[in-house]
């Protein structure tokens, strides 16, 4: 009996060992935080719990991921910890895509507007060579487009009238389009809009401005609501729209 204990004692203690010897050489991961995720979680915590995973958030300040390349070994990469909001502050664009007046040299006279649609500008032509410039939005894969139009109609807090290919298009994704909608705030041609031509396109404000400098419409020319407002006041109906 006391043989029996003894060995029992000593398959215990060379348990234990084996036990801290793991502990002690076994690899710590780090901890893999998907950008963008964590925002969506956080703001379901309330109380204390969410105080303690804001200092703690607050205390690393960093994130790991793993990056995996072909015959290579995983690495951990350092980065800071950043959540993109849905609606950052207007004053976090980036600043070329503010607008300013730059040097621009172009063939075409003085009051046309130029469209870069490849680098998300709108030029409005000055004179001495030199033009008023404006961030953009632009038509996303598959609905780019290019072209010369004249502008036909302005219009003050446009009224939206989606086309039907939109409105299905759209419903095919789970997104219900009214097929009316007054001009307000939260209108999607935002304040101003200049058509173009007999086409179902514009130049016109937006209720995302954080989607300026990006591909993301069906084709028409968004801009910031204060930029459309000062474009709508420099320019007349008949001004040539040159996209390119």
């Amino acid at each position: 009996m006391i043989r029996k204990t003894l060995l029992l004692a000593s398959a215990f203690a060379l348990f234990a060992v084996s036990v801290q010897a793991e502990e002690r050489y076994k690899v710590i991961r780090p901890v893999i935080i998907e950008s963008g995720i964590a925002g969506e979680w956080m703001t379901q915590l309330s109380g204390p719990v969410r105080a303690r995973v804001l200092r703690k958030v607050e205390r690393r300040q960093v994130q790991y991921r793993t990056v995996r390349r072909a015959g290579l070994f995983s690495r951990p990469v350092v980065q800071q910890v950043t959540y993109r909001a849905e609606k950052p502050p207007l004053e976090q664009m980036e600043p070329q895509f503010l607008p300013q007046v730059v040097a621009y040299e172009t063939k075409y006279k003085p009051g046309t507007i130029i469209i870069d649609t490849n680098n998300r500008f709108l030029y409005l032509v000055l004179a001495d060579g030199k033009a008023r410039r404006y961030g953009v939005g632009v038509g996303k894969p598959g609905f780019e487009w290019a072209g010369e139009h004249r502008i036909t109609r302005k219009a003050e807090w446009p009224e939206w009238n989606p086309p039907k290919e939109m409105i299905t298009r759209e419903a095919a994704k789970g997104h219900i389009l009214p097929a009316h909608m007054e001009g307000s705030e939260a209108n999607p041609l935002g304040a101003r809009a200049l058509y173009l031509g007999s086409t179902l396109y514009r130049i016109h404000g937006t209720n995302a401005p954080w989607t300026i400098g990006y591909a993301v419409s069906s084709g028409c020319i968004r801009m910031r609501n204060q930029d459309v407002v000062d474009l709508y006041e420099r320019v007349k109906v008949g001004t040539r729209v040159i996209v390119i």
